[in-house]
């Protein structure tokens, strides 16, 4: 039977290493693989490029790893919550690779699914397409990009077995699910592992092949980004 269980975060993280590249799934703070992260600034891995849809905020997610300056690059899409990002940002301490959302994502897709590069329409015109090659396509011009090249991503999920197969919930599905597989090592931490057998194969959201190992996190505190409520009457 196979079995791609690791009984801790430490084991789970063997192998990333100072200047590697890593995706780290989630969507602003939902769904982001909060044990790994810690277990990140604990090492002091540092020099890394991290993709990402966002940075955390100052004291949460990336965030912490960007207060240890343990964040060469960041590759995202938003990084409006986080002020030590800007600030690192603009004083040229941080590269930053700002990406079109949707962009970001088929760039994820497209390294899981062992496609090269691709052409879309988002982007055309602006800073986005700045030495990158542009074709038209049904009288529309789009600029080509490339998947994604990295050492390991980092992905968060509701439930899980021993065999990697996954179950995501809720806004956690915008982007871990396409992080899977499309690194050289992919590490899934969840809320509940359970034995082979337990999933309802029609569920499954990722299959275990994309994944090389899993474990079960602990402690997940789950912060919301920006918490909105009305008066009570």
């Amino acid at each position: 039977m196979i079995n791609k269980k690791v009984n801790s975060v430490q084991e789970a993280l063997q192998g990333i290493e100072n200047g590697m590249t890593l995706m780290l799934g989630g969507f602003g703070l939902c769904g982001i693989p909060e044990n790994s992260i810690a277990e990140l600034v604990s090492k002091g891995t540092n020099n890394l490029t991290c993709i990402s849809n966002n940075a955390g905020v100052d004291d949460f997610g990336l965030g912490l790893l960007l207060q240890k300056k343990q964040i060469k690059k960041m590759v995202s899409s938003y990084v409006g919550e986080n002020a030590e990002f800007e600030r690192q940002m603009l004083s040229g301490e941080l590269e930053v690779e700002l990406i079109p959302q949707g962009t970001l994502a088929e760039r994820c897709r497209a390294a899981q699914a062992g496609i090269p590069a691709f052409f879309t329409p988002a982007g055309y015109g602006t800073e986005v397409a700045e030495g990158k090659e542009a074709r038209e396509f049904n009288g529309k011009m789009h600029v080509m990009e490339h998947a994604f090249k990295a050492d390991f991503a980092i992905v968060k999920a509701w439930k899980g077995d021993e065999a990697g197969n996954l179950l995501f919930k809720g806004t956690a599905r915008n982007f871990n699910p396409c992080m899977c597989g499309a690194a050289k090592i992919t590490i899934a931490e969840v809320e509940e592992l359970v034995p082979v057998g337990t999933l309802d194969p029609n569920q499954v959201h990722i299959p275990g092949i994309l994944i090389q190992r899993i474990f079960q996190g602990q402690k997940f505190e789950k912060r919301i980004e920006q918490r909105t409520t009305r008066k009570r009457d």
